[in-house]
């Protein structure tokens, strides 16, 4: 949510609405090979949990490091380049994508709300569809505040402050993700 923040507030809505299709997807792809049992096996798997876990840290520092050092760059030129639409999509995708936290919700939650007089994998499917729904659309929203908050930010020194306090949120979101996240 932090990474949504920065991105429509850096680059603006329609980077920020580009980057929520690359989560949904990471979401649902992510629900679907739960429920398919990958979910089970990196949650019985320490060591494939451990290398998701450090990955995803890993990732997200760096999406941290790019925000800050890219926040002092944005010029007025920068500003009106096309929108690499790959570049968003990817990151929303990769972000989930390396996220065991996500895994473990489908594996932990998701079951809870299952029964015994339909096949399992069709209603854990079905689950993951509205959650992704429901997220997709906070995420939305997420996107539609914070680039709002963009024609406030023309001053070039409010706009840096504002994307590297939100990049040092973001590191704090990866240490948090990271302690979280361990096992046992």
């Amino acid at each position: 949510m932090a990474y949504l923040a920065i991105i429509s507030i850096r680059e603006g809505r329609k980077a920020g609405f580009v980057t929520v299709v690359g989560i949904a997807v990471g979401l649902l792809t992510v629900s679907i090979l739960v429920a398919l049992g990958l979910g089970e096996i990196i949650s019985n798997s320490p060591s494939a949990h451990q290398i998701l876990r450090i990955v995803g840290f890993l990732y997200l520092l760096w999406l941290a490091w790019d925000g800050w050092k890219n926040s002092d760059q944005m010029t007025s030129a920068q500003a009106h380049e096309p929108l690499d639409k790959q570049k968003h999509f990817n990151r929303g995708l990769i972000t989930n994508l390396l996220n065991p936290k996500a895994a473990l919700f489908y594996v932990a939650v998701l079951p809870a709300f299952t029964n015994d007089t339909t096949p399992i994998t069709a209603q854990l499917i079905t689950l993951s569809i509205i959650y992704v729904s429901i997220a997709t659309c906070i995420h939305i929203l997420i996107v539609s505040l914070s680039s709002q908050l963009k024609p406030l930010l023309s001053s070039p020194k409010r706009s840096l402050i504002v994307s590297r306090a939100l990049s040092l949120l973001l590191v704090i979101v990866a240490i948090w993700f990271f302690i979280t996240t361990r096992l046992g």
